[in-house]
């Protein structure tokens, strides 16, 4: 053997150990992905649990001839990690209110949290809305719901979650919360501008992920 084809044997010896050692690589990292996600699939994480606790609007005004709607709405919302071994990251969070089906206020964005196994998280933000444009009709459903005592409002969240199982973190997944809440108009209002209005009755939220 020339010392040219020995050349060309080392080299290709060489190339032959470091393909070895990429395929050996990629075999270990997908052997560790696939053990990962056989888990993940096992203990199938449940999505979490939320409860409206209290809603209270301090303003619900509409403005002349209707078309405008002023809010300021505090609402209480407990969410509950229901998994014993995975832990759930709330990465973004924009809560808001709906009114039949159009949105009354500005979104509010959430701090990012970090749910362990079987915590309890609880936020109690303002959401809030300025002179917000709304269909015509719906100062006059306003009038009769203020005129009836209830105003029907819907507290939404709409953001990102990520599970986490052991070292292993997952992508982000949509979540999507819809809290329905019947607010007693018993004390304070008049005409179109409801001064104060509370709710009281404490139920499961519908979620979706």
């Amino acid at each position: 053997m020339t010392e040219k084809d020995w050349s060309h044997h080392i080299d290709d010896e060489r190339h032959n150990l470091q393909r070895r050692l990429i395929t050996a690589l990629i075999v270990f990292v997908i052997l560790i992905l696939f053990t990962i996600l056989l888990i993940f699939l096992i203990l199938r994480p449940t999505k979490p649990h939320f409860i409206l606790q209290d809603a209270t609007v301090y303003a619900f005004n509409t403005s002349t001839p209707f078309n405008f709607l002023t809010t300021n709405i505090q609402i209480t919302i407990a969410s509950r990690n229901p998994n014993d071994k995975i832990g759930i990251y709330y990465d973004k969070l924009d809560v808001y209110a709906t009114y039949r089906g159009q949105q009354v206020t500005l979104p509010t964005l959430l701090p990012q949290t970090y749910q362990g196994h079987k915590d309890v998280s609880i936020w109690s933000p303002f959401v809030y809305g300025n002179n917000v444009p709304i269909a015509p009709y719906l100062g006059n459903e306003i009038s009769q719901d203020i005129l009836f005592g209830t105003i029907l409002l819907n507290v939404r969240i709409d953001g990102r979650v990520r599970w986490k199982v052991g070292s292993f973190i997952s992508g982000k997944y949509h979540l999507y919360v819809n809290c329905p809440a019947y607010v007693g108009i018993g004390g304070k209002f008049l005409g179109n501008s409801v001064v104060v209005g509370k709710y009281q009755l404490v139920q499961n939220c519908h979620v979706d992920v």
